[in-house]
């Protein structure tokens, strides 16, 4: 099965985050495709590289860059939610005349036509958070 995945709360404010993280790498380990994770609203702070939980915390967006890089996951933040909280790449930086980027590793920035594709591609496209 070819799943799309939507993550809609932050990091450490909803389980949220977690589920999706737990779900995503189940469906991996059982042999489906994950299409795309797409971070929208509050889910785009999962996608800050500039995160520094506790050392006994998880840490959430490092787990995300590494099933990432893991398994070429497709992890896209959405551009308006992103730079409303001050999410940014190299482009968009330098674009809005920004000093520097926070983008995490594996993150990459677009807009709400990934999310649509996703749902279009996929046999389910999974919401996390409300």
């Amino acid at each position: 099965m070819k799943f799309g995945i939507v993550v809609n709360e932050g990091p450490y404010t909803h389980q949220a985050s977690d589920s999706a993280y737990q779900f995503t790498k189940a469906a991996l380990e059982k042999g489906h495709e994950v299409f795309r994770v797409f971070f929208y609203h509050d889910g785009v702070n999962n996608g800050t590289r500039l995160t520094v939980p506790p050392q006994d915390e998880r840490h959430i967006q490092r787990n995300w860059s590494s099933l990432a890089e893991e398994h070429n996951l497709d992890l896209v933040v959405c551009i308006a939610a992103a730079q409303r909280r001050g999410i940014l790449d190299a482009d968009e930086a330098k674009r809005q005349g920004k000093d520097t980027d926070n983008i995490a590793p594996g993150f990459r920035i677009s807009g709400l036509g990934q999310l649509i594709e996703a749902g279009i591609q996929c046999d389910r496209l999974v919401i996390f958070g409300d």
